[in-house]
């Protein structure tokens, strides 16, 4: 019998595909850091590193992405004290507990999963571990009790198979796992790329906040953006660099970019210098903590050892439940 508790457990995985992009800011990394410091709930967020075996299979890429992962994270202002922040490899129980699912998870739920017939059209490319990670993410999930799960529309079918493992396991052996309810955002932030498609690293159009300022300001200005002559009056509404704007300034700032739009004898240049300009002001502190956390390695290991610490002794209380109702 799992415990009760007054404090509601948020869980959320963190993909280790590479450094986070100012998309992966706005649209996840600052708003789960919102909830976590909301009083009343005990955040578990974790690295996906096992998850990203699936695709990546370059060790020291690997290493990489969680190291920047990770700084990202705690430079946001992830409290890893109040919390708990993990690497999901460095906690094995989950993989014993992925095995156990297994054997509870019949084949046609899996065949059905996004994450398996969006690729299903080439078998060749499929290996085990992308048509089972449903079952990871279950044990991701039901490993720590949790409460709620922040996911996007396009996880909503994982976690209802993560419920339905939950369930079949708790009616077959008595009350076991905490069966977790999805908190799915309507408004997520739809952040568009230097091309002005949905930035994503796939679609190779990010704007990495974490840069060197050289590098940052030259990203900034390879953002895509009409012919219109400087004398022009331009329409702030179509324009990459504005929407981007829009996203991080203050009323304000924002109004007073706009009527130089509207008004004419303003260029594309000068309109890609005010976004440099706004987010190095904006993001000044994460950029600095990052930069410092990426050259200490030793430091953000320790931070995350920490985190891995307090993440086992949940795990290993959880799993040990799970197999005393099998008869192991």
């Amino acid at each position: 019998m799992y415990e009760k508790r007054k404090m509601a457990r948020i869980l959320t995985g963190i993909q280790s595909s590479g450094k986070p992009h100012l998309g992966n800011l706005l649209g996840a990394i600052l708003p789960a850091i919102a909830l976590s410091k909301k009083e009343r709930n005990d955040s578990y967020f974790f690295i996906a590193d096992l998850h990203s075996l699936t695709t990546i299979k370059d060790a020291e890429l690997r290493k990489e992405n969680v190291r920047s992962v990770a700084a990202a994270w705690i430079a946001c202002g992830f409290d890893i004290e109040k919390n708990t922040f993990y690497r999901q490899s460095k906690v094995p129980e989950v993989c014993e507990l992925a095995w156990i699912l297994n054997c509870f998870t019949p084949f046609p739920m899996l065949a059905n999963a996004h994450s398996f017939k969006d690729k299903s059209d080439k078998l060749s490319d499929v290996n085990a571990g992308l048509f089972v990670y449903p079952v990871l993410m279950a044990a991701d999930i039901l490993l720590y009790d949790a409460d709620i799960i922040p996911v996007g529309k396009d996880q909503k079918q994982h976690l209802e198979m993560t419920r339905d493992l939950g369930l079949t396991f708790n009616r077959k052996f008595g009350d076991t796992f905490v069966i977790p309810e999805p908190q799915i955002s309507n408004q997520m932030e739809i952040v568009p790329g230097i091309d002005g498609k949905k930035m994503s690293k796939s679609y190779g159009n990010i704007l990495d906040i974490f840069q060197p300022d050289k590098k940052l300001r030259k990203n900034i200005m390879s953002i895509k953006t009409d012919s219109l002559a400087l004398k022009a009056p331009k329409n702030p509404t179509t324009c990459n660099v504005f929407k981007l704007y829009e996203l991080l300034g203050s009323d304000e700032e924002i109004e007073v970019l706009r009527k130089s739009y509207l008004g004419g004898n303003y260029g594309y240049g000068n309109a890609k210098q005010e976004l440099f300009e706004l987010i190095l002001k904006k993001f000044d502190k994460e950029r600095s903590t990052y930069d410092k956390l990426i050259s200490d390695p030793e430091s953000l290991e320790n931070m995350l050892c920490e985190g891995e610490i307090k993440a086992s002794k949940i795990a290993q209380s959880v799993l040990a439940r799970v197999k005393d109702k099998i008869g192991f």
